[in-house]
């Protein structure tokens, strides 16, 4: 899927491109002369966890994630800081599911976890531009987000012992990415490439200290990628 998503992306990045130079034309002269500009974004997501295991009581605890594609959608407002530096706030929704696997553990009732998610996703992110060259602006971007799970059951009372796992509602990520902005003739197309970072343990650990399932993750975080498509 990874390989995927980096295929596309270079692929809508060399058509626009192509369809933008097309004619020796400049596209939107002015358009970066705003100090404040606004847009949407469409996007596909593929998100799993990143699993750090600690000493337990189950030494031979593995634990596994599949991850499925998901898709991104919100809105931009860019506030130009300088002719090539942008801050951008992207508040959005992002969906997906994944399957999380124990495999120490033998039953399927205990063995697999389906988790579907559903984020509030508040990224503030700068953005380095080059100089625009005819209607093509290559950048590179990072910031830090703010997620809110929707689908976190972080307040059930019931654990993985009832078939319920439990992840924290607030979490923070970083992502880093590259891009290319593309003036067309009545707006600016920017598709981008974003690898996205859990910073806290998302993981709400179970009543039982020697859970077979949670006691021996240290730490249990956000990673994925981002392919949005921005238009502005």
């Amino acid at each position: 899927m990874f390989k995927r998503l980096f295929v596309l992306f270079f692929v809508f990045c060399f058509v626009f491109n192509a369809t933008s130079q097309r004619r020796r034309v400049e596209n939107l002269p002015t358009f970066d002369d705003r100090k404040i500009h606004y847009g949407f974004y469409l996007g596909l997501n593929q998100n799993d966890f990143k699993v750090d295991l600690r000493n337990s009581n189950y030494p031979d605890a593995a634990i596994s994630v599949d991850a499925t594609a998901g898709f991104n959608v919100g809105l931009i407002a860019d506030l130009r800081l300088h002719k090539n530096l942008n801050l951008r706030f992207e508040p959005g929704l992002i969906s997906n599911s994944k399957r999380i696997y124990f495999t120490h553990l033998s039953t399927p009732r205990d063995s697999v976890r389906e988790i579907g998610s559903t984020y509030l996703h508040v990224p503030l992110v700068l953005k380095f531009s080059t100089d625009k060259y005819r209607n093509i602006r290559p950048y590179i971007l990072g910031g830090i987000a703010y997620d809110h799970n929707f689908s976190s059951n972080e307040a059930n009372q019931d654990d993985n012992s009832a078939g319920q796992f439990r992840m924290r509602s607030s979490n923070f990520t970083y992502e880093v990415g590259v891009g290319c902005d593309i003036y067309l003739s009545f707006f600016k197309f920017s598709p981008s490439i974003r690898g996205v970072f859990a910073i806290n343990n998302e993981i709400v650990y179970d009543n039982d200290a020697n859970s077979q399932w949670t006691s021996p993750v240290n730490f249990m975080g956000t990673r994925g990628i981002f392919l949005n498509f921005a238009f502005e």
